[in-house]
């Protein structure tokens, strides 16, 4: 298949992000009116302007509607509070649905401040992250497990974003693990990609997309040194790609383990959440129907678009094709 085939095709996907939601508040602060305050003499930081975007699995989400997939839901916990009302407010405005989010006074919604000076231009100033450090109530947990098990049928592609770099107070349970597992195993013609910052190696049945640094940890884990065949054993999926950044990512699967090399790039200006856009990109193709490599291609081709655009970029269909890059080897 050609990028323009499977960017044609791409509305009748329907994409399922299940795990940690997040939102992204996008605070741009003058520095000039960094007053001390009267109260504390403590120097007020003055944010003049917010964005407010999804996050983490919301980036997912985001790229996959920006390349025109069909129907894109998300599938996590988030407060009853206002940044939980903006995080819908701000998944709306991408036409993301977030009727399967499971809404508790007992958790805060994951959110990340970013502090973004007016003068530069730069995110300068220690990030302000609202998270969760308990674990998720036993009540919400299961709500979360019975809403997977109940529309993974209607999806062709399942990501998952386990985001939190914690056991506790992420969403991305055992319990929810065990399902993602067994709804895997009994669908094989479903994409079912995981990324997962430090625990891959206990997901089973999938498509792991792990950047080096995660890989290789995992790797260290399980069998005390690097070793990504073993790894893609041990998850036991279609295949495992470990993202390389400007190199590009390494594919390993039952026949080959292979450097997938990246397409020159003339100035990166912003990494945050590439991994989210390959991994966009990678679930879209293979739910149009492409087989593993090219979908991977597919995924670098749409990261490397997102990393030349500030802040958590995406790539949209225009942009896809007048890269002029193709699906076969670009060597």
């Amino acid at each position: 298949m050609t990028c323009a085939e499977l960017l044609a095709n791409a509305g009748d996907v329907r994409a399922l992000i299940v795990g940690d939601i997040c939102l992204d508040r996008w605070c741009r602060y003058e520095p000039s009116l960094a007053e001390a305050s009267r109260e504390t003499g403590i120097p007020r930081c003055a944010v003049t302007q917010a964005t407010m975007t999804p996050g983490a699995g919301g980036t997912v989400a985001v790229n996959l509607a920006s390349l025109g997939a069909g129907r894109i839901s998300v599938l996590g916990a988030v407060g009853r509070d206002g940044f939980g009302f903006e995080l819908r407010a701000a998944l709306a405005a991408k036409r993301i649905e977030s009727d399967l989010l499971v809404e508790s006074d007992a958790v805060q919604t994951f959110t990340y401040t970013k502090l973004i000076n007016a003068e530069t231009g730069q995110e300068d100033l220690p990030r302000v992250d609202f998270v969760n450090v308990e674990p998720l109530p036993v009540a919400v947990e299961s709500e979360i497990v019975e809403r997977f098990q109940r529309a993974v049928d209607e999806f062709d592609a399942i990501v998952v974003a386990d985001q939190a770099e914690t056991d506790a107070g992420g969403v991305v349970t055992p319990a929810l693990r065990q399902a993602i597992r067994e709804a895997a195993r009994v669908h094989p013609d479903k994409a079912f990609l995981v990324d997962s910052r430090e625990r891959i190696e206990r997901f089973r049945n999938v498509i792991a997309v792990p950047n080096e640094v995660e890989a290789e940890a995992a790797c260290v884990r399980e069998f005390g040194g690097v070793d990504y065949r073993r790894l893609y054993r041990r998850i036991g999926g279609p295949a495992l790609i470990v993202t390389a950044g400007r190199r590009g990512a390494v594919l390993v699967d039952d026949t080959h383990e292979v450097l997938v090399h990246a397409p020159a790039i003339s100035e990166v200006v912003d990494t945050c959440g590439a991994g989210d856009s390959l991994a966009a990109g990678v679930a879209l193709a293979l739910a149009g129907g492409s087989a593993i490599e090219p979908a991977l291609r597919f995924g670098i081709i749409v990261a490397g678009i997102t990393v030349c655009k500030p802040g958590t970029g995406y790539a949209l269909p225009d942009e896809v094709l007048a890269s002029g890059e193709s699906l076969a080897d670009w060597e």
